[in-house]
This record gives C-alpha cells, structure tokens and sequence, in this order.
C-alpha cells in the first residue's frame, strides 16, 4: 500500500506484514490480489504474472481491452490463474436463480449510486455498468451485434450517467443504466424469457419469478408467483475463495481473463456510441 501509515496500521491489525511497494512481495508469495485504483492494474498485474504469481486484479481488469488481452496471454503463457473479480456473479440472489434461467430474450438492469470520490478515476460505465455487463454476457449466448448508448458527466470531467441498448445476433436485448450520481442506491436485474420473468435485487437478495402457464379452449392460462429472499452473502470473501480454490486445484477461474477482457470489450463499444453522440 502506497499509504505506508494507513496500509501499516492495518496490517498490525490483522497481523500481517506490511510492504510498501508491489516488487517487495516477489519471490515470498504464491498468489496476489490487487485493489488499486483502475489506472494501476495492468502495470501491477504484470509485475507479478511476468514473476509466476497468480493473479486475483479487481474489476474492471484494466483500463482497455486490449491491456487486458495482453494480461490474458501473459497468464495463459505462464499457466498462471488470472481471475477478474465481477462480483456479482458470486451474489447469492444470482446463484439462486440460475437454475431458472433459460433462453434469455430481454435484460434490463438499473445500477444507481451516491457519489463517491472512489471510483472517480474511471468514467460509470467502467466504474459500475460493468459489473451488469459481465453478468449479461454470461446469461445470452450470442455476440453483441449492435450497441446504441448515451451519456453525459454530470460531477466529474468522465461520465456518471449512461444508459446502453445492446442487441445480440441470438436476438436477445440488453438494456443497461448506470448512475453515479443518484440520491439512493439501486441494484436491479430483471431477465424475461417465454413465459417467464425474473426480478432480482443485487443489493437486497430479492428474488422474484413470475411464470405463466398457458391456457387451453377450456381453461384461462394463469400466472404464478414466487418470491424468495436470502441473507447478504459476502461474495467478496467467495469470489477469493473460488480464486483459491482455482489456484490449489488448477481448475479455471469461474471469471477468468477471458471474461474481463470480453465485459471491457463491450464497455469500449458503448463509450465510442457515447462519444459519437455526445452534445
């Protein structure tokens, strides 16, 4: 940690030794996690895959897709563990849902948020729509076809609000907001299938599955209803632990490389629709 009297303290706390500078750690590990600010990932994850550490880097993986394709290779050569941390796909009302899950026609989601000087450094859709994008990209199969976006910086000289329609060649749609400059927090996931909608809150645990069953001559088709909540799991401690777990046993990442780089690459193309547009 770069802030020596904060990062020491704390390391005290937890009984652990504190270093200063990345390189210190080379040669005493076995595996990484880096937390730093967005704009520092790529240099410090590189650091450690060019000396055999696996690597845990907090979304989003880099700045660019291509930074995060150079990381990929560099982990794959090395056959070291590059995992991304998209957290929400370790969100316990996600993984209890997904057994619902069939093919997707429409997603649309609402990530809101106070403002935050932490975080600032990137523009929201980095920042926040990300985390819904990765979540996207691993329910619809298919390759985004066609992405029409808009946004606008609001406190920041970046982007804090952006709203994103993202057609897939399976024909599915996503439709995506991000806010960073909104009074209350919102994590909202909705997935409509045939005959099927799914209502997830990110934030809360909710879970809500609305299912019709379709009627005959005789009788009227009928909606059924469930409604599931489950407590805050700490999908921050799970996703290190699947990193682990991936680490120890040489399975893949459940988010490897492979999946930042394709969210970023998805991310680059709303930012230039942004861009295209911009007033």
């Amino acid at each position: 940690d770069k802030q020596a009297q904060e990062g020491r303290a704390f390391a005290e706390s937890c009984g652990v030794e504190f270093f200063e500078e990345p390189q210190d750690l080379l040669g005493r590990i076995d595996a990484v996690t880096i937390a730093t600010s967005t704009p520092a990932h790529f240099e410090i994850a590189k650091l450690f895959l060019d000396n055999g550490v696996h690597t845990f880097v907090e979304k989003p993986l880099t700045t660019t897709s291509a930074a995060g394709r150079e990381l990929t290779a560099l982990a794959e050569r090395k056959g070291l563990k590059l995992q991304v941390g998209h957290v929400e796909r370790f969100n316990s009302a996600l993984l209890s849902a997904r057994d619902k899950l069939g093919t997707v026609r429409f997603i649309e989601c609402h990530r809101l948020a106070p403002f935050q000087i932490r975080g600032a450094d990137v523009n929201v859709v980095l920042d926040l729509m990300i985390h819904d994008l990765d979540v996207i990209l691993s329910l619809i199969d298919g390759a985004p076809e066609t992405v029409s976006a808009v946004g606008i910086p609001v406190l920041t000289d970046t982007i804090d609000i952006a709203n994103a329609r993202i057609e897939f060649d399976t024909g599915a749609v996503a439709n995506v907001t991000a806010s960073r400059v909104s009074m209350a927090a919102q994590r909202k996931f909705r997935v409509f299938q045939r005959n099927q909608y799914l209502s997830i809150d990110f934030g809360k645990g909710d879970v809500q599955l609305v299912a019709h069953t379709p009627g005959s001559a005789d009788e009227p088709g009928k909606l059924d209803e469930q409604t599931w909540s489950l407590e805050k799991g700490d999908a921050l401690l799970a996703e290190v632990a699947a990193f682990v777990n991936a680490v120890r046993t040489d399975e893949p990442c459940l988010v490897g490389g492979a999946d930042g780089v394709a969210a970023l690459e998805l991310a680059e193309r709303i930012l230039e629709d942004i861009e295209r547009r911009e007033f």
